[in-house]
């Protein structure tokens, strides 16, 4: 079993939109029984909530659930329980490794979203909270864990 954990800053955005994206090409891959999907945020103002309501609508129209999606804040034991913890951009990779301290085996689990797709779209996922384009970060989103996927599933990742 894999365990992934996709990071933004509130967990509303940009991680529950790729938990959910990942979630359901894990199921229609057929490896929903080696593939642990979840989402979490460096800061805690949303605790609880559903995801943002751009992303709820850019997932409905692309027909993704986000069903049982709720916010809540990464803790130092995400480190224990998931193999990768995915940052959607430098900021929350830099909140991750200063939470995982200088345990080397915790920080080597961290890797930026953006490296899916060899930076070659810019570093960071943008944050549609400000910006409001849901649609351009659900594109790369889709894309990003379409090889993301594909390296889990080759063992070129763990």
């Amino acid at each position: 079993m894999i365990r992934i954990l996709f990071v933004c800053l509130g967990n509303i955005c940009r991680s529950p939109m790729a938990e959910a994206v990942l979630r359901r090409k894990v199921v229609q891959s057929g490896a929903a029984d080696r593939i642990e999907v979840d989402s979490a945020g460096t800061g805690g103002w949303h605790i609880g909530s559903l995801p943002h309501p751009g992303t709820r609508k850019v997932l409905d129209k692309a027909g993704v659930s986000w069903t049982g999606i709720h916010a809540r804040r990464v803790t130092r034991q995400d480190f224990d329980h998931f193999d990768l913890l995915v940052a959607m951009d430098r900021e929350n990779e830099a909140d991750l490794l200063a939470l995982a301290g200088p345990d080397e085996r915790r920080r080597q689990k961290v890797r930026r979203f953006m490296e899916f797709l060899d930076d070659r779209k810019g570093r960071d996922v943008p944050d549609p909270y400000y910006s409001g384009n849901f649609d351009r970060v659900y594109r790369l989103i889709d894309e990003g864990t379409d090889r993301l996927l594909r390296l889990v599933l080759k063992n070129r990742i763990s």
